[in-house]
């Protein structure tokens, strides 16, 4: 079939499925179809199995991630495989590197990177691509969340310079470290069903879920990151909107130094920053 006809057809059954930006979309399944970059050119009379383009139309016509059906994800300045073991990561996200660097200006000055519930290990990994000098180590409680993580790790060509765990939240990590990055659950539970169907019927819960109130894993997390943080020590996790007043109090709660918040493109606080109160 000819691909603009293809095209063509496809963003009409994404477009009444209420997929947003059905075209655009229609082009990215036909670009992987094709083993092409989604930005190439794709020239309207070349052939395309129409079958193997209809097979990923009809997953994303039931609202399966378009990340999922395709595999990847661009993070930062990588490439980054996904899996439903783990959250999409999102550009919001990158928020916290932006956040991470601006605290360190002399990028030698980070040795050591912790990321709890690391997920794909999109943040540790773009983090250890901005620090040279840096060893990560990425804790996620889900077995095949750490070992994507692992994977990407491995292709992104960081693999000797990380290591990944299945654990929950520091309960098994000595040591401290001169940057902890954490991008929690966050989402309050009445507020997951109105969620949209790719992140309520495909991302994991477990991710998603922060309890009655959206807080409980930041309880958790504050509680041990003092104990983790080397003397210039900065901890950076990710907000939900919000929730910056509240976090930051529990932050202070749990013997931290607030350090301010970064925001993410729309002007939303997505970055706590913050230090141990015996740091500098």
């Amino acid at each position: 079939m000819r691909l603009g006809a293809a095209i063509d057809d496809a963003a009409r059954s994404l477009g009444a499925a209420g997929v947003e930006a059905p075209r655009r979309e229609a082009r990215l399944l036909a670009a992987h179809v094709l083993g092409v970059r989604a930005g190439g050119l794709l020239p309207a009379d070349m052939d395309i199995d129409a079958a193997a383009l209809g097979a990923l139309v009809a997953r994303r016509v039931l609202r399966e991630p378009l990340a999922f059906i395709t595999g990847q994800r661009g993070f930062w300045t990588l490439d980054i495989a996904v899996s439903p073991d783990t959250l999409i990561p999102r550009p919001d996200s990158e928020t916290l590197i932006a956040a991470a660097i601006g605290r360190f200006p002399d990028r030698s000055a980070v040795r050591r990177v912790l990321d709890l519930g690391t997920g794909t290990g999109c943040l540790l990994l773009a983090a250890l691509s901005e620090f040279p000098g840096a060893f990560g180590v990425g804790i996620d409680i889900s077995p095949g969340a750490a070992r994507l993580a692992a994977q990407n790790a491995h292709a992104s060509g960081l693999a000797h310079r990380a290591a990944f765990a299945a654990a929950d939240w520091a309960s098994s990590i000595g040591g401290r470290f001169d940057l902890v990055l954490c991008n929690p659950p966050y989402i309050r539970e009445g507020d997951l069903a109105a969620l949209m169907p790719e992140v309520r019927c495909y991302e994991p819960v477990r991710a998603l879920a922060g309890g009655a109130d959206g807080l409980d894993a930041y309880r958790a997390v504050l509680r041990q990151i003092p104990a983790l943080l080397a003397p210039h020590g900065v901890a950076v996790l990710e907000l939900g909107q919000g929730q910056a007043e509240a976090v930051a109090a529990l932050a202070i709660d749990a013997g931290l130094t607030h350090m301010g918040t970064q925001g993410d493109l729309a002007g939303i606080p997505r970055a706590l920053i913050a230090r141990a109160a015996r740091g500098g």
